[in-house]
């Protein structure tokens, strides 16, 4: 059985942790992850909330982080387009959180948007060590980010703090 095929079955079946938990294993699979994680970003589009952390003590489920207007995030969130950052600097240009992300041996990221009819509802994370992934990832890891979309959408609507 594939990693997605792995996906799929999960899919089919549930629950929503083990379609994470398999997604996780598929992209860990597929180009490799120290770090993985799932965030969802609110209708209002001001805000993301971690949904699926392999690291909880470190990048806990739950709770909102404000989107702070960057470049990152402009492509991310405004163009709708998957990011790699290949070392340090770009770990350090991207995240504010970058000193954390860096002392967990990472230093390398891929940030794959979930998509559906033309709407951004969150994103995929990988990161890991210097120099893992490739421009050509993304391609690799969009299949898995697709099969997201029904979890996506379920913890969306099912989010008590949704309209605000």
């Amino acid at each position: 059985m594939t990693p997605l095929d792995s996906c799929i079955a999960a899919l089919r079946t549930g629950p929503t942790e083990e379609i994470f938990k398999a997604v996780e294993k598929g992209t860990a699979a597929t180009v490799g992850h120290k770090l993985f994680t799932l965030l969802y970003v609110a209708p209002n589009g001001k805000r993301v909330k971690r949904m699926y952390s392999n690291m909880p003590k470190e990048y806990p489920v739950g709770g909102y982080k404000e989107i702070r207007e960057t470049e990152w995030h402009k492509q991310i969130l405004g163009q709708k387009k998957a990011w790699v950052g290949y070392n340090k600097k770009d770990i350090e240009w991207a995240f504010f959180d970058h000193e954390l992300i860096v002392s967990l041996g990472c230093e390398s990221a891929m940030n794959i948007p979930v998509l559906y009819n033309g709407r951004l509802l969150g994103t995929m994370n990988l990161l890991d060590a210097a120099g893992r992934y490739k421009a050509t990832d993304p391609a690799h890891c969009e299949p898995f980010a697709a099969l997201l979309v029904g979890p996506f959408l379920d913890a969306i609507a099912a989010d008590p703090d949704i309209g605000t």
